[in-house]
């Protein structure tokens, strides 16, 4: 990838948004299967949820801690940063961790973040261990991780630039990943473009319909509250297929 694909207004405007409000715009315009693609089918724990959503381009790599053999590759971290430093930013590090699910060594701490910070990474979706979690969450960089751990054992860069998995679910190079305390989506190319109108579109039109009808109930009887949330259902989808030639939710 040469150039983020975005700009980065678009980018600053998708993180005002928590990643299921993303993920309603995104159903709305994907020809994939929204029920089995782009989101983690496993549960992944945010370690820093205080710092909201992050926004960003995947850089991937894959690690094994377990295994020391990965560190005859004497000069692997070097090129690995230099692929990192290579893709524009804002950058997500996407890591595979080999030895799941009884991963032993974590590819981040206090060091690493920093590292990638100064690289123009903003955070990391590892599906293995991170450890210095405060001095992480110091440096600016957000983690959705599987575990806490100790120590970092042997860990290496194994390969990089590649196709990983996380959590269950394919990530590749350069895909715009948008994540938070919920989980990741991992955006096909195609998707970026007509993104941030169809999230903000799906939004606006639960709080112009499903949501007032829920809120606005105050002395009213079961009857009418159900014949209220029956209409604005019906609103809100007449609106979906209108702009998208999809029902959406509800």
């Amino acid at each position: 990838m040469n150039a983020p694909r975005l700009p980065h207004a678009d980018l600053l405007q998708l993180k005002r948004w928590n990643t299921p409000t993303i993920y309603n715009g995104w159903e709305q315009i994907t020809r994939r299967n929204p029920c089995a693609d782009g989101f983690n089918r496993e549960e992944t724990r945010d370690y820093m949820p205080q710092m909201g959503p992050m926004v960003g381009y995947a850089v991937t790599v894959v690690i094994e801690p377990s295994n020391p053999n990965h560190r005859t590759l004497a000069d692997a971290w070097l090129r690995y940063r230099e692929y990192v430093a290579s893709v524009p930013g804002p950058k997500i590090v996407v890591v595979q961790d080999l030895d799941k699910p009884g991963v032993i060594g974590a590819f981040w701490g206090e060091v690493n973040s920093n590292m990638h910070r100064a690289l123009g990474c903003v955070g990391t979706i590892v599906d293995g261990a991170i450890r210095d979690v405060d001095e992480m969450t110091n440096a600016g960089f957000k983690a959705l991780a599987r575990r806490l751990c100790v120590g970092h054992a042997a860990v290496h860069p194994v390969r990089w630039n590649c196709e990983v998995e996380v959590f269950g679910t394919p990530v590749q190079p350069g895909q715009l990943i948008h994540a938070d305390k919920h989980g990741f989506l991992a955006v096909p190319a195609e998707d970026e473009s007509g993104l941030l109108d169809a999230a903000r579109f799906m939004d606006a039109n639960e709080c112009n319909t499903v949501i007032p009808a829920a809120r606005g109930t105050s002395g009213l009887a079961a009857g009418q509250i159900l014949d209220q949330l029956a209409a604005a259902g019906r609103q809100f989808g007449e609106a979906a297929r209108a702009k998208f030639q999809r029902d959406g939710e509800w």
